[in-house]
């Protein structure tokens, strides 16, 4: 009984942690919103990315999900990273879209 409830506190934690994560691709930039009760806030220009990457194992292909992440002209590493985001492959594509379209 006692795994049950790990397993189930587990998914709760999971669960509440996917509504309060949002990722959101305009024209102009890519936002990544996390957290429920406070709240925090990522943004990139498209014209200041440099590197998108995306990162999928067997596991996480088999079920199209997987990470993204985005690094920008004024950061060192991954400004934006997200993991467990359906379909990455699109996700990566809106944003060398974009990336294009902002260069001319």
């Amino acid at each position: 009984i006692a795994a049950f409830g790990v397993g189930l506190l587990i998914l709760l934690v999971w669960w509440l942690r996917c509504i309060g994560t949002t990722l959101t691709v305009t024209d102009e930039r890519t936002t990544l919103r996390k957290g429920i009760l406070s709240k925090h806030t990522n943004e990139v220009y498209h014209s200041d990315v440099r590197n998108v990457q995306l990162k999928q194992s067997l596991f996480q292909r088999l079920f199209r999900v997987g990470y993204v992440g985005i690094a920008s002209a004024g950061h060192s590493g991954m400004e934006i990273e997200i993991a467990g985001i359906p379909h990455p492959e699109a996700v990566k594509e809106i944003i060398d879209l974009r990336r294009r379209e902002q260069k001319g």
